[in-house]
Order: structure tokens, then sequence, then C-alpha cells
């Protein structure tokens, strides 16, 4: 018999479903800011399935339905609904349809499918109704079921929110918002929404801790020509912040009245907001008289953009970061060669506790993936106390973390070798290395974009007739969230959209591969773009390596790297030496120079 809570619970969704009658709900992964990292109240989707993952969609009819997710989750998805009477529903998987179409087809013309407003973007929703209108069925964005049905659903979060040093700020506050405003002066607007929460503390110079990891605070901006209000829980603001706000003409509103406050404006207002940045509850008030002006929100773009001492700071916590790396993974080689039972739980902890002596040090910016062999080949996997695996000394170990600091964040992959490695494991794992350095000595022309750059990682292993399933390169926030926007690299979509890398953006670079019950691996660096030289062709940049941290070179097979590819890794290696040897002492400073000696 099942002990799973999960059928009570969905049981309890459908009784609302009924009662409202709706045919069908989608619970998607999000929360009225769309954050990436939900803070527990709007966790309804992991809630009702009992997946863990942070991505996927669950869909709920009134007997059946489905979770949606990506290849980085399907083990885990195939575990955590094991008892939930959900089927795993694999997306961008040939014979998978889309939630849409799923629904098309199992539900009868005239069905209501419901989804709640706060966890919807403008963009999502609207095309989620054309796509179901398209088999016979509307969308509700105004009730909340799963919220109706959810025993217990935890309060929003009340963690406090703090100014950014000024030592860490080098664009004040109300710089920004000039920024903001010259922006919507162009676009025509007299008012801008603001809804996403590293967007909101960038453009304050706030941060909170109200997100797991991510240090934001729940709140929406609304910004005008002379002034701006800040909706956010005001017990959160301690005295000066709020007077440092009001100095730079920002007011403080309650968190719950930016709706209402938003449905009171002129009738001959303008308003500026990115549809996919804001939910459908904030603006179902909106007067019909105001014109809405959609585009990407100025905020996003700017933060992208590091500042040279933004940089200055990043390159600093860099090398506090790998100093402590590098303490942390030698005492976890140390301990595996000594026969200390050590397990992926303690790779977590051995981590967190030596980035926690670094200062400035005020978190880390995920969940540890410490993945030891087969489970290395889950890309997005955790080890827990109801399940972890203890270290050996052969095979590879992947560990990919990353740390806030008040003058940066990081996020880095290394592989280590813990004892033997099969020819296969030093093959696969050098392929990956020469795709990061094709991507990390790649210059390219003004105006080129991820997706365009995206081949350059997996060229090696598509020679070898492999490749992997997830994006090459993400964005990185500024003591902000480890995944920022708008740029990325990944495979070109069709219709997807093609945003330059400018001067300024920090992207990783981590390709992988991943064989599963096997092992895995990924290699990852943070770096930022610079302006390499001007030619009669143009502009052209290059990318500057951030990350300071040795590879393992037990796990590669230097035979299959060129020449050129040989020179990068004992340069990089010299660099991290270099950075790095001050910081250390001992033993870890003994374990950095084997790490960094020259192939």
């Amino acid at each position: 018999m099942s002990t799973s809570p999960i059928p009570a619970r969905l049981e309890a969704l459908r009784a609302a479903m009924a009662r409202a009658g709706v045919a069908a709900v989608v619970v998607p992964t999000a929360d009225p800011h769309l954050s990436e990292y939900l803070p527990p109240r709007w966790q309804a989707r992991e809630w009702f399935s009992g997946f863990t993952g942070s991505a996927g969609t669950l869909v709920v009819t009134a007997k059946g339905g489905g979770l949606w997710t990506d290849s980085r989750y399907f083990s885990q998805a195939e575990t955590e609904l094991a008892g939930s009477g959900l089927p795993l529903m694999k997306q961008h998987v040939a014979q998978t349809p889309e939630p849409p179409a799923w629904l098309s087809s199992e539900l009868p013309d005239g069905a209501v499918v419901a989804v709640a407003g706060d966890s919807v973007s403008v963009a999502t929703a609207e095309s989620l109704a054309q796509r179901l209108q398209a088999g016979g069925a509307t969308l509700r964005t105004d009730l909340d079921l799963p919220g109706a049905a959810w025993a217990d659903r935890p309060a929003r979060p009340a963690a406090p929110v703090f100014a950014h040093a000024a030592a860490y700020a080098p664009v004040s506050r109300a710089d920004k918002l000039q920024h903001v405003r010259t922006a919507m002066r162009r676009a025509g607007a007299t008012h801008h929404l603001v809804s996403s929460l590293d967007d909101i503390a960038w453009l304050t110079n706030l941060r909170g801790a109200d997100v797991d990891y991510n240090p934001v605070f729940l709140a929406h901006l609304l910004v005008e020509a002379d002034h701006a209000t800040l909706f956010v829980d005001g017990g959160k603001l301690p005295p000066t912040v709020k007077a440092a706000l009001a100095a730079d003409g920002v007011s403080v509103a309650d968190y719950g009245t930016a709706a209402s406050a938003l449905a009171a404006l002129p009738d001959d207002a303008s308003l500026l907001i990115d549809p996919a940045k804001v939910v459908v509850a904030v603006l179902e008030g909106v007067p019909a008289s105001v014109r809405q002006i959609r585009g990407p929100a100025p905020s996003t773009a700017a933060k992208a953009r590091k500042t040279p001492e933004e940089l200055e700071h990043i390159r600093h916590a860099m090398r506090r970061d790998g100093a402590a790396l590098a303490r942390a993974f030698r005492r976890i080689e140390a301990g595996v060669a000594g026969g200390q039972p050590l397990s992926e739980l303690d790779v977590d902890t051995i981590v967190r506790e030596a980035r926690a002596a670094q200062e400035g040090f005020v978190g880390e910016s995920f969940s540890t993936i410490a993945g030891y062999q087969a489970n290395g080949a889950l890309p997005h996997y955790r080890a827990t106390e109801a399940g972890f695996s203890p270290l050996a000394a052969k095979g590879l170990l992947l560990i990919d973390s990353g740390g806030q600091y008040l003058g940066g964040t990081t996020d880095i992959t290394r592989v280590l070798a813990l004892g033997p490695v099969t020819d296969e494991q030093k093959r696969d794992s050098t392929l990956v290395l020469k795709g990061m350095i094709a991507l990390s000595r790649a210059r390219f022309p003004k105006g080129a974009s991820g997706p365009q750059l995206d081949a350059l990682a997996r060229a090696p292993l598509w020679a070898a007739g492999m490749d992997f399933g997830h994006g090459t390169g993400h964005g990185v926030g500024y003591f902000l969230n480890v995944h920022e926007g708008p740029h990325g690299i990944r495979p070109p979509v069709a219709g997807g959209p093609l945003v330059p890398l400018e001067t300024g953006m920090i992207t990783s670079i981590e390709p992988g591969l991943y064989k599963p019950g096997r092992y895995g691996i990924r290699h990852e660096n943070l770096a930022v773009v610079t302006q390499a030289d001007e030619t009669e062709f143009g502009e052209f940049f290059s990318f500057e390596t951030l990350t300071l941290c040795p590879f393992d070179r037990r796990g590669l097979e230097p035979r299959l790297l060129e020449p050129s590819e040989r020179a990068w890794l004992d340069d990089y290696h010299a660099t991290v030496r270099a950075a790095l040897s001050p910081l250390l002492d001992g033993e870890d400073r003994a374990w950095l120079e084997w790490h960094c000696a020259p192939l």
C-alpha cells in the first residue's frame, strides 16, 4: 500500500475543481514574480505532485493528469512520482505532447481549464488561452484552486531587507532609476511596472532573503516620471532603508496593494510591462483606457552589463571562492584516500564550510550538486538523507556549487578523480574539456548571440557521436540570481530570441556529458564578455575567464588535446596558481601547486 500523501492532496484539488466547474488545472512552477526558486507558499506543483525539481508543470484533470519536465529531471521525476498516480510526461521528446495539446486531446468541447493568475505570466496565459481555444476549451485565471485545496499553506516569507553596501554598489539607485526613466520616455510610457525580483533588487540597491539562494525580496516596483513606489511588506524595511528610499523619491506601500494601485492609474496613462515577467493577476484591474506598452524591462539588460567596478569585486570574490574550493577539494581527496567514510552529503558540508569562512560570504547561490559515479549522470542531482552514495577511492565525483558574496555570485563545476578511472571516462572528460576550451577562447563579432556560439562547445562531442541535453551557458547576476537573462548560450530554437552578447555580460560555459547509470561529466567556468579588437570588419569580442580553480588532470587524456588546447590549460592553471597561492598555505598550497602543474 502506498504511503504517499500525494493521492489525498490530488483528491482535495479535484474536489475544488468539481465545485468550481473546472475540468483541468494547470499548476506551473511559478510565483507572482516568476522566480526560478520559489518561496514555500508558491510551491504548489511540488505539494500536489511530490516532484521536487526546479522546473516542471503539473496538469490535473478529474481522473488523470501528468507531470511535465525536461531531460535534466527524468530519472528524479520517475522516482518521486512513484505512488502519486501521476505519469511522467517527458518534455521535448518526440511523441510527447505539450500540456496544451494534451489537454485539447483529453477534454471535451467547452471544458474550462484554470491556472492561478498569480502564477502565470501575461505572455504564457495568452498563448495558453489561444491554444486551448483552438481545441474548444477556455482558460480562467481568476481561480486559485491549488491554493484553495492546500491545507496549511505557508505564509509569505518575511525576511528583512537590507542595503547592498555602498562599497559594493558603484552605481547609485538614483542613476539606475534615471536610466529606466530615459527608456520609458523613449517608449512613450508614463509608468513602468517591474515585478521580477532581481530587477527590483538591482534597481533599488537592496537585497533580501525571501527566496532560497537568491538575495532578493518579494516586491513590485512602479516607476513614474518623477517618483516610484515600492510595494513590499513594510515590516521588512528598517527605518534607515525607508529614509534612503524616500531621499531618492521612492515611497513604500503595502505589498498587497500593487494591483489596486495599477487599477487606479489615470485614463491617459501608458504602462510599460514585460509580458514575460509580469503575472496576469497584478494587471487584471488596469483600466482599459490605459495604453499598455509591451517590451523588455530596461533594467534587465542594464543589470546584465556589469560595470568595471563590479567586475573588480567579482574577480576578488572569485579568488576567495577558488581558495575555499582548494581547501575543500583537498580535504575531500585526502579523506577518501585515507579511508574516511565520506559521502556525497559530506561533500556538501565540506564545501559549504570552506566558503562560509571567506570574507563577504552570504550564502550558497544554489543547492550543491555532489554526484558520485552514476549520480553524476543526473544533471540536477541532489543528495539527501533519504538517498545518497558513499565515496570510494575510484571513479569520478562531479561537484557543481556556487556562493553568494557581497561582491559577486559564483557558479563552478569540477570533476574530481577519486582514484583509478577508466580510459572511457578520461576520453569523455577530455572531449567535454575541449568543448569548454573552444568556447572559452572564441572571438566573435559584435552582435553575435549565445545560440550562434553554442555549437563551438558541442563540436568535439558531436564528432564522437555524443551530445548533452542542456544549455551551454546562462547569465549570472552580481550578488543576485545565479541564473539571469536576457542572454544565454544554448542551441537555437525556431522563433527564439537571439540576444546579442555585450561587454560586461557574465555567462557560464558548461558543456557536459551524461551516461545514465554510469557517470556524468561537466566542466564549468564563468566568463565575462570583453572587447577583443576592432578591424575593418567591425568590433570583435572575446571571453575573459573569471573562475579560478584547477581541473583534475588525473581524469583527462592529454593525448587528445591539441597543442593549443594544452597551452590554454597550462596557461589557465598558471593563472590559478598565481591568484590563489597567496591565499593558501601548508597542505592546501601544496595541493594547489600539484594540481596546477603543467601537463
